[in-house]
């Protein structure tokens, strides 16, 4: 099938160039740099280790250094874990099973610790990921041999058969919900095939979703599985699935550490269950007679060889049946399990990957890449997507696959071609009606409103929610540095305003209830240049913990009673580059809750639609006003 023809092509394109850009980054760069890039932990010092399964040894290792520097080990990763001595030769490689913390577990392609782990430093580095690619090319072929077969799922996600829906029954009512987010439960349940929850910013996702799934399980409609592209939304709807009272199973390790959701892992529940202990005792057992084993030199005669293969070989023999033992556990664990939750390649874990559902969930679907959600949705015989796909895309490093449709996801065309499917939830929870309006009118066709609960909420009264300061007129030119554009001027104008906004806040709240403050740009230069000054200014520092100062695409999925937006570009040709990409403004916008501050120039921005009727929309609630009214 063409479709799916095209997204393996689209696929093998940004799998070369992802790698391309890895190899650059790793074969030219010291491991300081690759520390610095988040793709090393050094120096690591081993703090314990264990047989794990298929006779393979686990390690546990700490970074004893640079521990606040951000990083990408995650579970399921491929890694290698070597020393500086000889890093080309004294080498392992392996996958790391659980990351917490500063601490990670990495299960290594060997049965003991190499003898060079004894001394020198250590490290541990990411390799190349190329399990995820095989697994969404895997998914895409399997979907086009399916497809070849009429499978009706992958017809109506392809848009080649409409959605169906059964005669709704009964009306679904919850107190916790408003209408249209009941009406996105009444679809999900009655939904044959496919159901869409689009969800702009504020207004309950997660809370719609948490209650459809809790809906699904009451109707004893099979086995759910719920998967997002980040950890981070997986554990969230894990803990919300939890709290209704759920019996949830997350597969692969949690990014937040909390008691209650190591609870629901895999690890915790193997810990807590009957057989564990017995299990534990014969993996000692197998322990001590591999120690035993090693005791003997190199160089001995035929009976002590003999004695060393008869240990080896028992404790061969104990291992299998450890590892029949876990299986055991880990199939009666999965069959009691009313939920599973996931990340899309998760799904395919090997606790897991063989089982199929009822249906299949998938959230934050508009950040997800096509070919990552066929995983989970060949294990489906019903798709929920959620989402909202007029917010960032998900991430693609090769250009050529983004313009060849890559960046389209899966959700964006479901809305397109399956309107009957989609629930739109349309009163949000967030923002200032002044705040909200301009993105409901562009990208929400008027239909979002704010709930009475947030409609008028400002900071203090007579408070402007909604500002735009226009630099046009003032000499800010902007700058390249690198591949990233800077504009000094704008930072400190946006600052000065920030430093003068605060001091009248601090006659309304005290430091107990200040309100928090979000300043964002879409430029990674612009942000360091913000930081930079930022630790310039005094007045500002007294609330440094109030303050973030962060790129538009840190901040999706986070709110902050005041956002301040510096929009960097200043030129005379009217260029705007990134800019254009309006659903990151619509991230940008809808962060703030009672007080959004938009820095730019009119001269340069208004030479796009979007922004030039932004500013009408300004001038329209009395929020617009020039930077020279704002001069001593």
């Amino acid at each position: 099938m063409d479709y799916f023809k095209n997204l393996l092509e689209l696929l093998k394109t940004e799998r070369a160039e992802d790698r391309l850009q890895y190899q650059k980054l790793t074969q030219t760069t010291s491991v300081a740099d690759r520390r610095a890039n988040g793709l090393a932990w050094y120096p690591v010092a081993i703090r314990g280790s264990e047989m794990g399964r298929g006779d393979y040894l686990t390690v546990e290792l700490e970074r004893t250094t640079h521990q606040d520097v951000s990083h990408q080990f995650r579970a399921g990763m491929p890694a290698v874990f070597l020393t500086n001595h000889d890093p080309h030769k004294d080498r392992v490689e392996g996958t790391i099973s659980h990351q917490s913390g500063n601490r990670l577990k990495i299960t290594l392609k060997t049965d003991e610790l190499p003898d060079w782990s004894r001394d020198g430093k250590l490290a541990i580095e990411l390799l190349f990921d190329d399990n995820s690619y095989d697994e969404m090319q895997n998914a895409l072929k399997t979907a086009a041999d399916r497809a070849q077969n009429d499978d009706r799922l992958i017809a109506v996600l392809t848009a080649a058969k409409p959605p169906g829906f059964r005669p709704q029954l009964f009306n679904y009512t919850n107190s916790k919900l408003n209408a249209s987010q009941c009406q996105a439960v009444q679809k999900i349940l009655f939904a044959d095939d496919l159901a869409v929850v689009h969800g702009p910013p504020g207004t309950g996702k997660t809370t719609t979703l948490v209650q459809a799934i809790k809906a699904l399980a009451k109707q004893d409609s099979g086995r759910i599985l719920v998967v997002a592209p980040s950890n981070t939304a997986v554990d969230l709807l894990s803990e919300k699935l939890h709290s209704e009272g759920l019996n949830v199973l997350r597969v692969g390790n949690p990014a937040r550490v909390s008691e209650a959701l190591l609870a629901l892992t895999l690890d915790a529940k193997m810990a807590s269950h009957h057989l564990h202990k017995e299990a534990k005792r014969l993996k000692k057992q197998a322990h001590e007679f591999k120690g035993m084993a090693h005791k003997y030199k190199r160089s001995f005669g035929r009976a002590e060889a003999e004695q060393r293969k008869a240990l080896f070989d028992e404790a061969h023999k104990i291992m299998k049946e450890v590892s029949n033992t876990e299986q055991y556990i880990i199939d009666d664990i999965v069959s009691k399990a009313q939920v599973i939750t996931a990340t899309l390649v998760g799904a395919n874990h090997y606790t897991v990957g063989n089982l199929t559902y009822q249906t299949v969930v998938i959230d934050e679907a508009g950040q997800a890449l096509e070919p990552a959600c066929w995983i989970p949705i060949l294990k489906a015989k019903k798709v929920v997507l959620a989402g909202d796909h007029c917010q960032l895309s998900p991430t693609i490093k090769s250009v050529a696959a983004a313009k060849g449709g890559l960046a389209k996801t899966l959700l964006e065309k479901c809305v397109e071609d399956c309107p009957q499917a989609v629930t739109l939830l349309e009163v949000q929870y967030r923002m200032n009606d002044q705040i909200m309006g301009y993105s409901s009118q562009v990208f929400y066709q008027n239909k979002l409103t704010a709930h009475a609960s947030v409609a008028k909420n400002r900071l203090f009264e007579n408070d402007q929610p909604l500002l735009f300061i226009d630099t046009a007129g003032c000499s800010f030119d902007e700058k390249l540095d690198g591949t990233s554009s800077t504009n000094p001027d704008e930072a400190a104008l946006l600052l000065k305003h920030l430093t003068q906004f605060e001091a009248i806040l601090q006659l309304h709240f005290g430091p107990e209830n200040f309100p928090t403050v979000a300043v964002i740009s879409p430029y990674k230069q612009q942000i360091n240049t913000l930081k930079q000054q930022l630790a310039h200014c005094p007045e500002l520092m007294l609330h440094a913990d109030k303050i973030s100062v962060n790129t538009i695409d840190s901040f999706q999925g986070q709110e902050r009673d005041v956002v301040y937006i510096s929009l960097v570009r200043s030129n005379d040709k009217g260029e705007i580059g990134f800019l254009a990409d309006i659903r990151r403004m619509n991230v940008a916008m809808t962060r703030a809750r009672k007080k959004l501050v938009v820095v730019g120039n009119s001269a340069t921005l208004s030479q796009n639609a979007f922004y030039a009727d932004f500013i009408d929309y300004a001038q329209n609630v009395g929020g617009y006003v020039s930077a020279w009214e704002l001069a001593d």
